[in-house]
């Protein structure tokens, strides 16, 4: 079994400065854990296990997937439900185009028996996980409110597969589609 997504790489530039983003959270009381720096990245459909015979026609039906390069901004950092937090992420914005990427994903990944996701696509790059919450982490969050992290080109998506590790997850390209 594989455990395996599908992602669009954001630029290292936009990366560096989302660490220093982490550098800020590190000073509030939340017990958080820290995404790698060089893994930070958009996910655009988690596949989870997967057989490994089955990858074959992932990478083909994603190789279906058509798009254009497109912009998008790296926003504000957040969390993903203020009562409940479980992620800090940065918000991502584009013209809608990271949702078309999506959608094509579901679209080509549905026939192989991929469910589709019911909850809307809002597109984030996960900076850290939320172990223990505290309300210092909104204290550290409102710091960072005016600050934006820079933009870049998407122009493909990679599918990886995922090994989780005492240390942190290792991923490994399995295709890379370039539009």
């Amino acid at each position: 079994m594989v455990r395996a997504f599908v992602a669009l790489e954001l630029s290292p530039e936009i990366k560096e400065q989302l660490t220093a983003a982490q550098d800020v959270l590190r000073g509030c009381r939340a017990r958080l854990t820290f995404v790698e720096p060089a893994l930070i990245h958009i996910t655009t459909k988690f596949l989870g296990e997967i057989a490994e015979q089955k990858i074959p026609a992932v990478r083909n039906a994603l190789r279906k997937v058509q798009a254009a390069p497109f912009l998008v901004t790296a926003h504000k950092i957040t969390v993903n439900n203020p009562s409940r937090p479980h992620t800090v992420w940065c918000t991502i914005e584009d013209s809608g185009e990271s949702g078309q990427v999506f959608q094509g994903i579901e679209d080509a990944l549905f026939p192989l028996g991929f469910s589709r996701e019911t909850r809307t696509f809002t597109p984030h790059a996960t900076v850290a996980r939320v172990k223990s919450p505290d309300p210092s982490l909104f204290e550290s969050i409102s710091q960072l409110k005016n600050r934006e992290y820079g933009s870049c080109m998407i122009s493909g998506m990679k599918l990886k597969k995922s090994t989780l590790t005492p240390q942190g997850p290792v991923y490994e390209d399995l295709l890379e589609v370039r539009w």
